[in-house]
């Protein structure tokens, strides 16, 4: 699920994945553009602490800083699971 990657400029572990990680698979499988599916993960991430990541080697990334990979992978399934099709109407 996790790509690790280089540290954040305070040295703290970072951690890389796709969006559709992020996504239930109705919302995967939803009607929704690419571009909606992606700004969706990236709600769900920030609730999270996740941002989007800038970098061309990965495309459709979303990266965490975490010391805790298991409780970050953890609380990514909870939220998963959760319908949050109110979040495309903020």
């Amino acid at each position: 699920m996790f790509k690790r990657i280089n540290n954040d400029v305070n040295g703290n572990p970072r951690y890389v994945c796709h969006f559709f990680n992020i996504l239930s698979d109705k919302e995967s499988n939803s009607d929704l553009s690419i571009n909606g599916k992606y700004e969706l993960a990236l709600k769900k991430a920030k609730i999270l602490g996740g941002k989007k990541f800038h970098n061309k080697q990965y495309g459709g990334g979303i990266v965490f800083s975490s010391y805790n990979i298991n409780e970050l992978e953890s609380s990514i399934l909870h939220w998963q699971s959760k319908d949050l099709d109110c979040l495309l109407n903020d």
